[in-house]
């Protein structure tokens, strides 16, 4: 009979500067210094397999995760507000990098089967998202920008050259996430999302990224990875309202609604919106749908390697 393997719980926060790394439920939290040569020493002091609960930052936990991978343990990256609302469901009220590290690891004991493990991304994955974000936020201060400058009449040259040189900008991103689809090749997939009405070559970039993100089972999962999908709360008669989750990437969500705008205007799916209309829906929640809509015939595309086909409404003729 084969031996069962304890794995070992650990809990870790992540700070820029530090992590706060809680073992077992007796002994004090541990604070190392986030830096990848002490984090590498540390990982190899393990004796056992280590099941490790780590804190979502925007990039300081990946050096800790990507070592811990590589030597054989299993990660779980957790985001921050999820741990925000498990600490308030058992009545959590201090929040400090020893408590969170504890909160971490009591999270993975008693949530472990229903987790998913980190698994490293493909090889262009990061780029590609680090330029997607990039281009975010460059669109967002030129959008500011432009609005808050508008009122200054004495300032509309410079604010025009300014304007101009964001655009050029902009337009090397684009170039650099066109050429990042060639060396990866994934070129020729981002081509087969663009097809669709109103995604445009950024739009379809992100997509064909996260579709190499994962082993998606299907198009809900793909949804449910961007944060597209919808929480339900009901109870008894109460019907409470529908909102995303909005878990995944917020660029790709933004990216997703501009092109359900702009595929509205078109004659493929104009009936779609104004169905969704017709059924109650805000315009809002119409696009969101039709977004939703545009994301699942892409997640089919580039699961078939198949080419888009638009179906044109059906009209009837009158005979003479």
């Amino acid at each position: 009979m084969a031996m069962q393997v304890i794995h070992l719980l650990v809990g870790v926060d992540v700070a820029k500067a530090t992590l706060a790394i809680a073992t077992s439920e007796a002994q004090d939290v541990m604070t190392l210094a986030n830096e990848p040569k002490v984090i590498r020493a540390w990982l190899k002091t393990l004796t056992s397999p280590a099941c490790l609960a780590v804190e979502a930052t925007n990039l300081f936990h990946l050096s800790l995760i990507e070592q811990a991978h590589a030597l054989g343990h299993t990660v779980y990256v957790v985001d921050g507000y999820r741990l925000k609302q498990y600490r308030e469901s058992i009545g959590g009220r201090a929040k400090t990098d020893v408590t969170d590290a504890r909160l971490l690891r009591r999270y993975l004991k008693n949530e472990r089967q229903d987790l998913r493990p980190w698994s490293p991304p493909p090889k262009g994955y990061a780029l590609l998202q680090r330029l997607l974000r990039r281009r975010a936020v460059l669109t967002q201060a030129k959008t500011t920008l432009r609005q808050s400058l508008a009122c200054l009449p004495e300032l509309k040259t410079a604010t025009r050259a300014l304007l101009r040189h964001m655009a050029r900008m902009d337009a090397l991103i684009k170039k650099r996430i066109g050429q990042a689809l060639i060396d990866l090749q994934w070129q020729a997939q981002a081509k087969r999302c663009q097809a669709i009405e109103g995604i445009g070559p950024v739009t379809s970039a992100a997509l064909t990224m996260i579709y190499h993100r994962g082993a998606f089972v299907g198009a809900d999962a793909f949804i449910a990875f961007m944060g597209m999908d919808v929480r339900v709360r009901d109870s008894g008669t109460f019907r409470g309202r529908r909102k995303l989750t909005k878990r995944g990437d917020p660029e790709l969500r933004r990216l997703l609604y501009l092109a359900a705008m702009s595929a509205r205007r078109s004659i493929i799916w104009q009936g779609f919106y104004e169905r969704a209309i017709a059924r109650g829906l805000t315009p809002t929640q119409a696009l969101v749908a039709l977004a939703r809509k545009l994301a699942r015939i892409a997640f089919a595309l580039l699961k078939t390697d198949s080419q888009y086909q638009p179906k044109l409404p059906q009209t009837t003729c009158m005979q003479t």
